[in-house]
């Protein structure tokens, strides 16, 4: 785990996936062993889903720890909604919008 920050209706993880270690498999134990914790501790959470995952160059880590340190500050200027389509585009990701957003 390298970065975490979000808001109060999304997270960003910026994570170092070993080889061999498939996505899916990560998402699916962050969300159960979270889930257990989040129970407990915030009744009512619960996870989406869905999940999106990007990968980054190792020249920009330090500016996307930067970026999800700012989540508070990024999302009064723009909406979850706006941000990730806009994360989307910077990335390159063809999408079709009715898909990735409810």
């Amino acid at each position: 785990m390298l970065a975490v920050g979000g808001t109060d209706n999304h997270v960003h993880l910026l994570l170092s996936v070993p080889a061999g270690l498939h996505l899916v498999d990560l998402v699916r134990d962050l969300k159960a062993n979270s889930s257990r914790f989040m129970k407990t501790n915030a009744p009512g959470f619960s996870w989406q889903d869905g999940y999106a995952a990007i990968s980054v160059s190792p020249s920009q880590v330090e500016a996307v720890k930067r970026y999800i340190a700012r989540q508070q500050q990024h999302h009064s200027r723009q909406t979850f909604d706006e941000g990730f389509l806009a994360l989307l585009d910077k990335a390159g990701v063809r999408y079709e919008r009715n898909h990735v957003l409810d």
